[in-house]
């Protein structure tokens, strides 16, 4: 079966964890990884592995390697990725980006995975709206939301300096996701970096306001354990620690999320779903460029 490769940009855990995970897929075929630091663990890594390897970023990636690549992962900060949308818009090159500089649609496969597939640029959000949007998104398509809250708490072992470096940007964009795809009329989020050892894992509370006289709570339960599954075929380790609180119009849900250990240890499942959702993003990207050349 024909591949499409694919390029990382970042070099830390998460591109690490990203070029762990492509492969093993079966449509997309890991290419290159780019970074700044020749010694980071992911550069080392991609040489072994035999890889393309740039350490001097994207602009000499792009000029060296032009045709290596259709797809990229930009797995750095939200400050580098508005410089990076832009070279890769120029040299035509589809781009997956998992920061939250949100220069391009938002994205939450277990919601809207088929709406933006025609665009150049795919926001995945964050690590807290990929675990919260579809739980949100499940109570509202039983009952209108009209505000929403979440809180993602990671541990601080999982957070690299990217994460550190976006935390503003994290809260600002997971609540307009939040409100854009989960269907809140209003949305706030907010993140915890806990030094707890050892370190604990990924864990997520949603609160949910319904619109009043709409609740319907045995319709709400069947939807949050069906979007449980939706999410579980591509995240195996997401779970509801408890069966959803009704109390009056409000909805309480918690959550955790187990890393599938892949670069880091388990508890970094905020590692996790974010490159499992990459990856299942990519690969739907993959099928429509490999039915394009079959027609």
């Amino acid at each position: 079966m024909s591949k499409v490769k694919a390029a990382i940009i970042g070099s830390g855990n998460i591109g690490s964890d990203l070029m762990i995970k492509l492969g093993r897929s079966e449509i997309l075929e890991p290419a290159a990884v780019i970074g700044i630091d020749p010694a980071s663990d992911g550069l080392q890594r991609a040489r072994e592995l035999g890889y393309i390897a740039v350490d001097s970023g994207l602009k000499d990636f792009l000029a060296q390697y032009p045709d290596a690549a259709d797809i990229f992962f930009d797995a750095t900060s939200a400050k580098a990725h508005v410089r990076h949308a832009k070279m890769l818009k120029e040299a035509g090159k589809k781009v997956i980006d998992m920061t939250p500089a949100a220069r391009g649609p938002f994205v939450c496969p277990a919601v809207n995975m088929g709406d933006h597939m025609e665009a150049e640029n795919i926001n995945l959000i964050t690590c807290g709206g990929q675990a919260t949007i579809p739980m949100v998104h499940a109570i509202n398509r039983v009952s209108p939301v009209e505000y929403a809250e979440i809180v993602a708490t990671i541990s601080s072992r999982s957070a690299g300096p990217g994460t550190r470096a976006n935390i503003d940007e994290f809260t600002v964009t997971t609540s307009k996701a939040l409100e854009q795809v989960g269907g809140a009329k209003k949305g706030k989020a907010i993140i915890i970096l806990n030094p707890a050892e050892p370190p604990i894992i990924m864990r997520d509370t949603v609160y949910a306001l319904a619109k009043e006289g709409t609740m319907d709570e045995e319709k709400i339960m069947a939807s949050v354990k069906q979007m449980e599954k939706t999410v579980q075929s591509y995240v195996p380790g997401y779970r509801l620690r408890t069966e959803p609180v009704f109390d009056g119009n409000k909805v309480t849900i918690f959550l955790e999320i187990e890393g599938a250990g892949d670069y880091l240890p388990k508890y970094s499942g905020n590692l996790d779903i974010m490159t499992a959702a990459g990856v299942k993003v990519a690969e739907e990207f993959a099928k429509n460029q490999l039915r394009e050349q079959t027609v």
